[in-house]
């Protein structure tokens, strides 16, 4: 595996290669918690995307990940605005709306890949 925030060819990644490792990072970290990966990168719209779909015993969990290279700027998960929010709810009910889905929660996690990789899970989200 490359250093963390480096492709494979030990150059620094774009923000799309950087946000598909902190997925890919996230998919492996919550297998290994016992959730099983549904879908990722449902896209409803240009603004709604939903990152990781997860069922986690008979509860559906809908996870946000956002990934820095660094803390220097923050925890990714301050990286989280409300209107970022609102577009996951949104992407919630429209998958609601095509699913039969009784049980369901949001989860965000975020992953800070230098110096180390660190992973923050929170269960449960609202953002008002």
């Amino acid at each position: 595996m490359p250093a963390a925030g480096l492709s494979n060819k030990g150059e620094v990644m774009n923000n799309r290669q950087l946000g598909d490792n902190g997925e890919d990072i996230a998919c492996k970290f919550l297998e290994k918690q016992g959730y099983k990966i549904l879908e990722r990168n449902k896209h409803y719209s240009r603004f709604c995307e939903l990152d990781i779909i997860a069922q986690q015993g008979q509860t559906t969990v809908f996870v946000e990940v956002k990934t820095r290279r660094t803390s220097d700027f923050g925890s990714p998960l301050e990286a989280i605005t409300k209107s970022k929010f609102s577009n996951i709810v949104k992407g919630v009910h429209y998958y609601l709306s095509e699913n039969c889905v009784k049980d369901y929660r949001i989860d965000v996690v975020g992953i800070t890949l230098r110096p180390q990789i660190k992973i923050e899970h929170l269960k449960n989200v609202y953002i008002t």
